[in-house]
């Protein structure tokens, strides 16, 4: 009897042990730091030191440099195999020339997700321009490695972090969209037809937009303090309880310094109404523009990729999933003020 017993303690202990074994597990999967944690300085680089080339040319819309660019985004979704929400293997919302004028040729958005597991019909949308201003009349070329080359590879591997955690999962409730858009720099184009002609997901379902535009250098304002920083634009202009949250994962993760310079109303640089997320704001959608402010190579061939703040350009990052996270996996939906 004695023996017996034993055993029976024994079964016991090892069957408590593996359930707070298989517990522990589960409490680290469902942890978005590790996900966040697969965004690296080493990863943006190498992608960022490809996308920002001169074999980009500068990335023109509608030019051959811009059709570079849209395969290399595409193909890292494709070897990842985060699907597209408009026909297997077809990422390319095509813009026909005529919509933009000025002799400009047909280009391309580039659009990839991950459905959600909960809410599959309610969207997050994380967007970046995939464009710039191409080759100056001297033949140098605009590589644009900030503008906005650290956002696209933002967008990369941001995705990558949801998939990740897809894949043990623990995928988002809610739909989360990869959003690549063209003819920023001649316009907004490309969020505009996004949003006025062609909205992939109903705008009405759709919850909020990051907006990423710019986050890979620092600008003089900030440049003797040596701290990571971002400007953010419009998190409260149309959703108090968005900026709340916004506060809330930076103090929780980060603590970055949060700039508002650029949100005020009567801001004269008005860059509110100059990315891509204005065309989702005047749909009464909620939108956050993150921004490191211009600097002396703003739309210069200097805007090259060994000027990129890797670190930073991580942490801003990992922010942005962060906050994505928080949005798609909260139980209500933000509120609209």
């Amino acid at each position: 009897m004695k023996t017996l017993a034993l055993l029976i303690c024994a079964s016991l202990q090892i069957a408590s042990c593996s359930s707070s074994q298989n517990k522990n597990k589960t409490e680290k999967e469902t942890t978005p730091e590790t996900y966040a944690n697969t965004i690296t300085a080493s990863e943006l680089k190498t992608m960022l030191y490809t996308y920002a080339s001169d074999d980009f040319e500068g990335r023109k819309t509608g030019e051959p440099g811009q059709k570079k660019a849209i395969e290399f985004i595409k193909s890292n979704y494709q070897s990842n195999n985060i699907l597209s929400p408009i026909a297997e293997d077809d990422y390319f919302q095509e813009i026909p020339g005529s919509y933009f004028g000025n002799n400009v040729k047909d280009s391309e958005n580039v659009i990839a997700y991950i459905k959600g597991s909960e809410k599959p019909d309610e969207v997050i949308i994380i967007s970046a321009h995939l464009d710039h201003i191409g080759i100056s009349g001297n033949g140098d070329i605009n590589n644009g490695a900030d503008d906005d080359g650290s956002g696209t590879v933002a967008i990369l591997e941001i995705a990558e972090a949801f998939k990740a955690a897809e894949k043990e999962g623990n995928g988002p409730k809610r739909t989360v969209v990869f959003l690549h858009v063209t003819g920023e720099e001649i316009g907004l184009y490309g969020s505009r037809y996004y949003s006025d002609e062609d909205p992939i997901f109903p705008l009405k379902n759709t919850v909020a937009n990051l907006n990423i535009d710019m986050i890979g250098r620092v600008d003089p304002k900030h440049e003797a303090r040596g701290e990571n920083y971002l400007y953010l634009i419009g998190a409260d202009k149309l959703s108090k309880e968005l900026h709340t949250i916004s506060e809330d994962v930076n103090k929780k993760y980060f603590n970055l310094e949060f700039d508002y310079t650029y949100n005020d109303d009567n801001d004269p640089n008005r860059f509110y109404y100059r990315s891509d997320h204005y065309n989702f704001a005047k749909n009464n959608i909620p939108v956050i523009f993150y921004f490191n402010g211009t600097h002396a190579d703003y739309h210069k061939p200097s805007d090259t990729p060994d000027k990129i703040n890797y670190e930073f350009l991580e942490t801003r990052a990992k922010l942005i999933f962060h906050t994505a996270w928080e949005l798609a996996n909260r139980e209500e939906r933000i509120k609209l003020d």
